[in-house]
């Protein structure tokens, strides 16, 4: 089974409400090879709601208490993070995913990049919170870039 970010089977679920549909991954879902997960929602926060990102470092950073993920107007959300990363994996070992697809630049899902926690729109290498649990836990971790330009070696 496949994993994939809610947002990216197009369902409303980012911080603005609005999805980033990617039809290779309809399609998946549509054949029922993959099913959705949002980090956030499992996390406790609702749609909308509002933009964070990782200050002082990355996914592992915020894991080994080495940095926080912070919204915009400055509320520490880092346990919502947190949550939803544990949450998350759980799924991931119960439906017995062979493969994760986690929507990039996110502070949950960002598999290679992340804004780098200045909210100017900069990104910088690194994992979100729930891409750094999954790759600790031995699971692949791609970004929905990487299904769509290997989509056959994927599936």
């Amino acid at each position: 089974m496949i994993l994939v970010s809610s947002c990216l089977a197009g369902l409303e679920v980012r911080y603005n409400g609005t999805h980033c549909l990617n039809n290779k991954i309809m399609k998946l879902i549509e054949e029922k090879k993959a099913i959705t997960v949002c980090p956030e929602l499992l996390g406790g926060f609702l749609t909308p709601r509002e933009p964070a990102e990782i200050i002082g470092g990355n996914g592992e950073d915020v894991l080994d208490g080495k940095a926080k993920v912070i919204e915009k107007s400055g509320r520490d959300v880092t346990e919502l993070y947190i949550k939803g990363a544990y949450t998350t994996l759980k799924k991931a070992i119960d439906v017995n995913a062979t493969v994760v697809v986690l929507k990039d630049y996110s502070p949950s899902c960002g598999s290679s990049m992340i804004f780098n926690g200045e909210f100017i729109g900069e990104k910088i290498a690194g994992n979100g919170v729930t891409a750094a649990l999954l790759k600790r836990n031995g699971l692949q971790v791609i970004s929905e870039k990487q299904i769509t330009n290997n989509f056959d070696e994927i599936i």
